[in-house]
């Protein structure tokens, strides 16, 4: 059943009822209260959880090309494939995470009773309104307008209803709210990093002002600190095109080669019209390739290199392909030590 058609029959419901339908309004109005509410408690905490971080971790609040040699170094350091910084930070034995929900819920919570409180004020005063239902609608919405999202046009269904009791509807919707918040409490509880529409972590990227084009070869996020400056996009760090499961053509056999040293050769790839080209004549190509400046680089490699040796095992099972035939790692790079990756981090 379509959720207009149930309203429609929660609708009829309530005006067949007399005596009780202020009950059963109120609780009409809580179900469309409820998700409104858990989406914008996931959408605060994640600001709250960026802007946590940033106050505490001072890598947060340099520039971005700062914080990537900071990510670089910490994931060296940690050996761990799977570590994400922000994850840890939201499940450690304090339950930072839960914390942060409940401490939005209670917020949004307080600000909905709130609303309340304001719309049954406003209404027993306004003698000249017979329709005392749709004005406390009226005043309710445009109350929580800057706290959930909940249409005014979603409870036209309801707004005609002959409630004379103002003060019992506010006691009614202040417990139906009480059991709405003890609801979502236990749900958030369960609660992990999968359970945000919108991440923590793009939120707290937002806080970096730049570029975010990431190059076409190996995803690497432009440095530039200004999104719209003219030029071309740059990194400091290129990637080994296997980052991004790129395999030769025809083959399981992963792409270690990184950009920097692809645009010195004769080496050709395909781009999305299906054409092969050199990239040593990448620019060729139009955009995004055009719009990049890749200069031949390769004494800045030491780490990726390094990663790609010692995160060998999971990068194969993450895009089911093979570090041999043409993507064979180089003897060279198995002796790269992590101090010699580190070192060329503190050069940045």
């Amino acid at each position: 059943m379509s959720g207009n058609i149930e309203d429609f029959f929660q609708c009829f419901e309530i005006s067949c009822q007399g005596a009780t339908s202020i009950t059963t309004f109120a609780c009409f109005l809580c179900d469309k209260i409820e998700p409104a509410l858990c989406r914008a408690v996931y959408e605060r905490t994640a600001k709250d959880i960026a802007e946590d971080m940033q106050g505490k971790f001072p890598d947060f609040q340099g520039n971005r090309a700062n914080l990537e040699v900071c990510i670089l170094r910490y994931l060296a350091e940690e050996e761990n494939f799977e570590y994400f910084k922000i994850q840890s930070y939201c499940s450690d034995e304090s339950r930072g995470l839960e914390k942060f929900l409940d401490s939005s819920l209670n917020h949004l919570y307080r600000k909905i009773l709130s609303a309340v409180s304001l719309a049954t004020q406003i209404v027993k005063v306004r003698k000249d309104r017979e329709d005392k239902v749709s004005l406390w609608l009226d005043e309710f919405c445009r109350e929580l307008s800057e706290v959930i999202s909940l249409p005014r046009s979603d409870l036209k269904g309801i707004e005609h209803q002959e409630v004379t009791d103002i003060e019992f509807l506010s006691s009614v919707m202040v417990e139906a709210l009480g059991d709405v918040r003890d609801r979502l409490k236990k749900e958030f509880a369960g609660a992990d990093l999968s359970s945000f529409s919108r991440q923590p972590q793009t939120t707290l990227a937002e806080h970096f002002s730049g570029c975010w084009a990431q190059c076409p070869f190996c995803g690497a996020v432009c440095t530039n600190t200004m999104w719209n400056r003219i030029g071309d996009h740059q990194v400091v760090f290129h990637r080994p095109r296997a980052l991004m499961g790129t395999m030769w053509d025809g083959t399981d056999h992963l792409v270690t080669d990184i950009c920097s040293s692809l645009v010195t050769t004769n080496l050709r790839f395909r781009f999305d019209n299906g054409k092969w080209i050199r990239y040593k004549r990448y620019r060729d190509a139009g955009p995004p390739y055009s719009t990049w400046n890749i200069p031949p680089d390769p004494s800045r490699q030491a780490y990726w290199k390094w990663f790609v040796c010692h995160f060998r095992t999971e990068l194969e099972a993450l895009y089911n392909g093979k570090f041999q035939g043409k993507g064979e790692i180089p003897e060279a790079w198995r002796r790269i030590t992590k101090q010699e990756a580190l070192s060329e981090l503190d050069k940045c």
